[in-house]
């Protein structure tokens, strides 16, 4: 059961309704965490500039699907695995690169691997990961402003993946075929 409202156009506040009509001509429907979202509209507002400003970075579609769901699967987001996963078959990512980040396999490529490490280590450790983990990021071909770059996506996955811990959003129509739940210990 959800415990905050999933607002449509008509019963949004009118400060998110342009953005909920934004959404639906880009994706062609209103995602569930949109809806969610639309009761704070400077909150949906953040979220949807956070995801364009990520997918801007430097990080190509693997990358970028990488540090989304290497955070959606630590977080336990039974909304944005299922969410992302469809978006990166949209965005060309290899479906074998997408199933090992759902089932917490190592990576197809050690920069990819050393990618996923230091994004875990960033959530996992609040940001406080040791130089010899900065050491290895670096030897593989990135730099500060990947670092940076992964603490962007962050701040994106956060707003979503807690949001919908908090609401239960059920999974949106297009990605019921990728759903997912989190391993219980």
């Amino acid at each position: 059961m959800s415990t905050l409202k999933i607002h449509n156009i008509e019963t949004a506040p009118i400060g998110s309704k342009a953005s909920l009509e934004q959404s639906v001509k880009a994706y062609g429907m209103l995602p569930g965490l949109h809806g969610v979202l639309a009761s704070s509209p400077k909150t949906l507002e953040a979220y949807k500039t956070i995801h364009e400003l990520f997918t801007q970075t430097s990080f190509n579609a693997e990358e970028l699907t990488v540090v989304w769901q290497s955070i959606n699967v630590e977080h336990g987001c039974h909304y944005c695995v299922p969410a992302h996963t469809g978006i990166a078959h949209t965005m060309k990512v290899d479906p074998n690169l997408t199933e090992a980040l759902r089932n917490e396999e190592n990576m197809p490529t050690e920069k990819l691997q050393v990618l996923k490490d230091t994004t875990l280590s960033i959530v996992r450790n609040r940001g406080k990961i040791t130089d010899s983990e900065i050491e290895r990021f670096y030897a593989v071909g990135y730099g500060e402003q990947q670092i940076l770059e992964i603490i962007l996506g962050l701040a994106q996955k956060t707003i979503s993946n807690y949001t919908n811990h908090i609401a239960n959003t059920p999974v949106d129509a297009a990605f019921q075929k990728f759903a997912w739940k989190a391993e219980t210990i």
